[in-house]
């Protein structure tokens, strides 16, 4: 599926090919509910790198988050989260540790997406106190990572586009 995007201020449009378009995941970590995530979450789509287009490279920003697992947050992390310079608008995440992939935020995308059957809740040990996750009853929650990825979520519920 291709998805087309943007910032807020128009100064940046993307495009992307998507193997995996559902909007399933909502993030609570720090970075993502900081950075992106005004309801508390971040939520990213599964797209191939290779196919990524985009206007506006001048006003792209990257962002790289400090991390540690002794909570000193030396270490600078490897994903590059890029945003639009002027708006400040979260676009997409890529990591070099997996370079065929990009997840743009769903945020950021104007294409129509379908609506997932379900979602998965993922890094809930990190959520703010004030967010009050809406778990649907065939939700799946995860204090760290989920058990199954992007892709196999898609295969498992057979969500093909």
């Amino acid at each position: 599926m291709l998805l087309e995007g943007s910032c807020h201020c128009k100064a940046v449009r993307f495009s992307v090919e998507a193997n995996h378009p559902y909007p399933f995941s909502r993030c609570y970590c720090s970075i993502c509910r900081k950075t992106a995530g005004g309801g508390g979450y971040a939520i990213n789509l599964g797209g191939r790198y290779g196919s990524l287009r985009f206007e506006g490279d001048q006003h792209i920003r990257v962002y790289r988050a400090r991390v540690g697992d002794d909570g000193d947050g030396q270490e600078l992390s490897p994903l590059e989260r890029r945003f639009c310079g002027l708006c400040g608008s979260m676009l997409w995440v890529w990591d070099p540790r997996w370079p065929d992939l990009v997840h743009p935020f769903a945020s950021a995308i104007d294409t129509e997406l379908p609506v997932p059957p379900e979602r998965t809740h993922l890094m809930l040990g990190s959520k703010a106190s004030w967010v009050v996750p809406a778990v649907g009853a065939d939700d799946k929650t995860f204090d760290l990572y989920p058990d199954e990825s992007l892709a196999q979520w898609h295969q498992r519920l057979r969500l093909v586009c």
